[in-house]
């Protein structure tokens, strides 16, 4: 779908993508000046800064649904520009967006909570204890929790049942033009119905993900081969495009499939933005 529609789709990644760094350009010189200084960040102010990026989250997911509403433009042929991501904001569908992530929000912490419960409160105290090493630069506890394996098992079957969830909720309350609660209803339905193609989605991205991390290795090696025959300088050249090419991509397949799912899991004579959708 990118490479039928490179401008509109590739361009807009980089907008989305630029947005979505901004938190960083704020908490980032807090931690380097934190790590240069050997002083570890007040506790107040790790909590502002997992607040301001918890907050941006919200603030940028319209231009996610902007993107998918481009996406969708240039898979049907209609008109589609690099601005489109910002249209929500244009439309006044901003506020429903947010509020269908405030939703997706409660929803991830009462399915950790449940993993947490389920197998012991011991993964919250070492995670506790794993926050303030970090914080004060010391080294993690050594040892793992009992049914840490167990949590992490659930929280991978778990996410495979969350990435159908929320590529199908948020393109019904961006898409389908339905409310927050249901986009969210249409979510769990559709994704309960269709369990084996997401847990099959899931294993083809894994595989996918380490030929590319095989390539990209393989092509790093050899730029460090050539660093050592001419120069870091050529390194940093040549690798710094790539990996912004590659972080394209990765973004715009990523929405591309969250496209893809929404549009095959929903009925098929959608009018995008006018008519109400159910999953099926």
């Amino acid at each position: 779908m990118g490479f039928r529609h490179p401008k509109p789709l590739f361009g807009g990644a980089v907008l989305v993508m630029l947005a979505a760094l901004i938190p960083s350009f704020i908490t980032l010189p807090m931690q380097f000046h934190s790590l240069h200084s050997g002083t570890p960040l007040p506790p107040t102010i790790f909590g502002w800064i997992m607040a301001i990026s918890m907050l941006f989250g919200l603030l940028i997911l319209p231009l996610y649904a902007g993107y998918l509403q481009l996406a969708d433009a240039a898979e049907r042929g209609l008109p589609a520009r690099v601005g489109d991501v910002f249209k929500p904001y244009r439309d006044g569908k901003a506020l429903r967006i947010v509020g269908y992530g405030v939703a997706m929000m409660a929803i991830y912490l009462a399915m950790l909570a449940i993993v947490i419960v389920a197998t012991g409160g011991g993964i919250a105290h070492w995670y506790m204890e794993v926050l303030t090493a970090q914080a004060n630069h010391q080294p993690p506890p050594a040892t793992l929790p009992d049914g840490f394996w167990i949590a992490v098992l659930l929280i991978m079957v778990l996410g495979i049942f969350v990435m159908g969830f929320y590529s199908i909720g948020l393109g019904q309350v961006t898409l389908g033009n339905r409310s927050v609660f249901g986009a969210v209803g249409d979510g769990v339905i559709g994704a309960l119905k269709n369990l084996l193609p997401l847990l099959m989605l899931a294993v083809g991205s894994v595989l996918i993900w380490i030929a590319v991390a095989l390539c990209f290795g393989i092509f790093a090696l050899l730029l460090a081969l050539i660093g050592k025959l001419v120069g870091p300088w050529v390194v940093f050249v040549l690798i710094i495009p790539l990996y912004i090419a590659l972080l394209l991509a990765v973004f715009t397949t990523m929405f591309g499939v969250m496209y893809h799912l929404w549009r095959d899991v929903c009925s098929d004579d959608i009018v995008a933005g006018t008519a109400e959708a159910t999953a099926v």
